[in-house]
């Protein structure tokens, strides 16, 4: 089993507001963030880590993936408005 940071969303040590408060219902960071944790599955991932027993442990592919995801939904919005001249 691979071995991975802790995340909790709940967390306040470094932002004023937790993580899971910021995620508002009906918004697209929401829908995300619902869809990588409950209905995707990320084990594939998870066979490729080798740090059971050695080794720093690896950041969560889910964290990761919705990071890509949202940055890159960013940078495609963002690129359309340049193109409408926006």
């Amino acid at each position: 089993m691979a071995r991975y940071r802790h995340y909790d969303p709940e967390q306040t040590k470094l932002i004023a507001v937790p993580y899971a408060r910021q995620l508002l219902p009906g918004t697209f960071e929401h829908a995300l963030s619902y869809l990588i944790d409950n209905e995707i599955d990320l084990d594939r991932f998870a066979a490729r880590f080798k740090n059971d027993d050695t080794g720093a442990p690896a950041y969560d592919p889910a964290v990761l993936l919705k990071v890509v995801l949202f940055a890159y939904t960013h940078l495609v919005s963002c690129q359309l408005l340049w193109l409408q001249g926006v």
